[in-house]
């Protein structure tokens, strides 16, 4: 246990602050935090130019070629992860540096060193990205850092030292019954500095098949808690998960803030984009029905302009 408790520390120290920040939904409550929007008084970089997350216009995003299908090792292995409540950001789950990244234009490969969600209070809110607008009931990052380092504080000094995995969850009529394992272990961390375990963990337990994930969204950010560094590469998939309105009840009733109210609405509203291009990996003949159509019309234009050019 204290070999565990020791890991936590050393992965997760740099990002522990002497100033208490907290969520919107919890400085209603306790005005002595610093809710999001006051993050910048005390973190001055939360209020920079490549803040995350942000809103995603899809019919703004452009096309990339380079950005092909990424990587995945080790995410079919079965693993003993600790999971641990943070009291004022939710739970974390420790992930082993077997678990790695590569491919997809990413300048390096990266390795895992934790997963986290961000969640509301029912299904119509919850993800801290934006697809058009629209807010889904959760969001799941899985955090990498360059194989070189040994730590999140160590990658933070380069500018693309970190690469986030961002994945949403959408309510649906069925329960994500794989999902379940999680939601137990949160009941067994109700309070902050809880810690347990996940035996025979699968990332595929919580993921679609990695063979659905080759549309996603990339751009430049940042960590989405304070000190919101801008040393992040951000993948955000377009394939949704199910996962049912019982779900999302069941955690939010799991865990506590470290003030004693429900962990609840733990996301960090969007942020100015200031310009930033977000890339797709596929052309637009991959999204939706019009698209395909428009793209085949482009298509029969390309070749009958060439057979007169001919």
């Amino acid at each position: 246990m204290w070999s565990t408790l020791l890991v936590l520390y050393l992965l997760f120290a740099p990002q522990i602050h002497s100033v208490q920040w907290c969520y919107q939904n919890l400085y209603l409550l306790d005005e002595m935090c610093s809710e999001p929007s006051q993050w910048v008084k005390e973190f001055p970089v939360c209020g920079g130019q490549k803040q995350s997350p942000i809103n995603i216009v899809t019919s703004k995003a452009r096309h990339d070629p380079n950005l092909s299908s990424i990587i995945f090792e080790g995410y079919t292995e079965a693993i003993n992860v600790t999971v641990q409540n943070f009291g004022n950001s939710g739970a974390v789950l420790v992930l082993p540096p077997s678990v790695r990244i590569r491919g997809g234009d990413l300048p390096a490969t990266y390795k895992a060193i934790q997963l986290h969600f961000h969640w509301g209070v029912d299904h119509a809110s919850g993800s801290e990205h934006t697809i058009n607008g629209e807010q889904y009931a959760m969001e799941l990052h899985i955090v990498h850092i360059k194989e070189q380092y040994n730590s999140l504080k160590e990658a933070k000094n380069d500018t693309v030292g970190i690469a986030v995995l961002g994945f949403f969850y959408e309510v649906s009529t069925k329960e994500n019954q794989k999902f379940n394992q999680v939601i137990e272990a949160f009941g067994r961390i109700p309070y902050p500095g809880n810690i347990s375990t996940i035996p025979e963990f699968r990332l595929t337990d919580i993921l679609p098949s990695l063979e659905k994930l080759s549309s996603y969204y990339r751009y430049m950010g940042s960590l989405t808690t304070p000190g919101c560094d801008e040393a992040i590469i951000w993948t955000v998939f377009q394939e949704t998960f199910p996962i049912s309105q019982q779900q999302v009840d069941n955690i939010n009733k799991q865990m506590w803030f470290d003030v004693g109210i429900p962990m609840t609405a733990n996301f960090r509203p969007v942020q100015k984009i200031n310009g930033r291009i977000v890339y797709k990996s596929r052309a637009c003949c991959s999204t939706s029905s019009g698209s395909v159509i428009l793209c085949l019309s482009l298509l029969y234009i390309v070749v009958l302009f060439e057979s007169i050019l001919m």
